[in-house]
């Protein structure tokens, strides 16, 4: 399964394309999307919303994550990320790909095990993780390949196999095994 992570910043959206089996990942690409500086608002969005459909057609993934929004102080900051996780999903929707949307919190959870983790652990992590040989950067590129790390993590060990393998818990509470060992 090729998983698309996304993570919307309003000066740089960092994306990263792994492959999964389920319990094994591989980064097939990775990078970040920067508008020009000094244009209008609304032809940056069009500029992010142009690179990601590109690269949805250029990679296929069968899903993308998008980290969700955090709760900032400064509601114009929240309000332009906004706008631009609108454009990233759109992008998403016409390229008919699932969404599916992680918090922050949750995503350095999955990754690195502490949802207040800081953003150098969380590249730390993404890079042992995915067996990088050089930690990703910027650091958005790394936040976008720890989305797609937490949705792979998500969906379980069966899920991303060829075969669909079958149901999979969410978390330790739903785990029940397929045969009771005697």
């Amino acid at each position: 399964m090729r998983i698309l992570g996304v993570d919307p910043g309003s000066q740089c959206t960092g994306y990263g394309f792994i492959d999964t089996s389920g319990n094994r990942h591989s980064v097939v690409a990775c990078g970040a999307l920067k508008a020009p500086a000094g244009i209008p608002f609304p032809e940056k969005l069009l500029t992010i919303h142009r690179g990601l459909s590109e690269l949805l057609v250029r990679y296929q993934p069968s899903v993308v994550a998008i980290e969700d929004l955090f709760y900032a102080r400064n509601a114009r900051s929240s309000l332009i990320l906004g706008h631009l996780r609108g454009v990233l999903m759109l992008a998403a929707s016409e390229a008919s790909v699932a969404i599916f949307e992680y918090s922050p919190t949750e995503v350095k959870q999955a990754v690195v095990g502490y949802g207040r983790a800081e953003k150098r652990q969380v590249q730390q992590m993404v890079t042992l993780i995915l067996g990088m040989d050089t930690p990703p950067s910027p650091l958005d590129v790394s936040d976008a390949l720890a989305v797609a790390v937490c949705h792979a993590h998500s969906i379980g060990p069966t899920q991303g196999r060829p075969d669909g393998g079958g149901r999979s818990a969410r978390n330790w509470r739903r785990y029940v095994p397929r045969e009771r060992v005697k």
